[in-house]
């Protein structure tokens, strides 16, 4: 197996191996392509993030700063908005919902590197999707990790680490993050 296929199959790969650097190389042109376009040209902004991103429409915000490992690994539903500076890891899918907002200095990251010295020497990373909901608010300098699950109508607090699933209308901060109330749904 090549590694891009070991890293399709979700198994341990070779993070720098040429073809799967070759992905990463040409995410990082295009969205330095992104930030350098003019904050207030919404047209272009939105036009270059749908060369970007896998799934994206008219409706989304992504403020300047932004970077990611892939792009066609992030879907993202209707009227999304992340603030500055938000990277997304999508070496795996990453799938948001609709009327998502993601404040400054998020890091949402389907990849993850082995405990052993050994694996990390030998550029080893293993991916997990990341699935959030609708109708989700994440404070900002929040850390969502590989394979992490976020309901609907969920609110993670400023500076909390995402390690396991929130399930919906939950309020969910600390690090690691912990449910601390559950959120009325005033939408249905």
């Amino acid at each position: 197996m090549s590694e891009l296929e070991k890293l399709k199959a979700g198994l341990d790969y070779c993070f720098a191996d040429k073809e799967v650097k070759s992905i990463k190389d040409h995410a990082v042109f295009l969205c330095e392509e992104y930030n350098n376009i003019h904050p207030l040209d919404r047209q272009k902004r939105i036009s270059h993030l749908k060369k970007l991103l896998g799934k994206v429409d008219d409706t989304v915000t992504i403020e300047k700063n932004f970077n990611c490992d892939n792009g066609k690994n992030i879907f993202v539903g209707l009227n999304f908005f992340a603030n500055y500076n938000v990277t997304i890891l999508d070496v795996n899918e990453v799938h948001i919902g609709n009327d998502v907002m993601i404040g400054p200095n998020t890091i949402i990251t389907t990849v993850g590197h082995p405990i052993s010295p050994k694996g990390r020497r030998n550029k080893l990373a293993v991916t997990k999707p990341v699935t959030i909901g609708n109708d989700v608010w994440i404070g900002g300098n929040v850390t969502i990790l590989p394979g992490v699950t976020i309901g609907n109508n969920v609110v993670i607090g400023a500076g909390a680490v995402v390690n396991k699933n929130i399930p919906d209308n939950s309020l969910a901060v600390g690090v690691p993050a912990k449910i601390i109330k559950k959120i009325e749904n005033d939408l249905e």
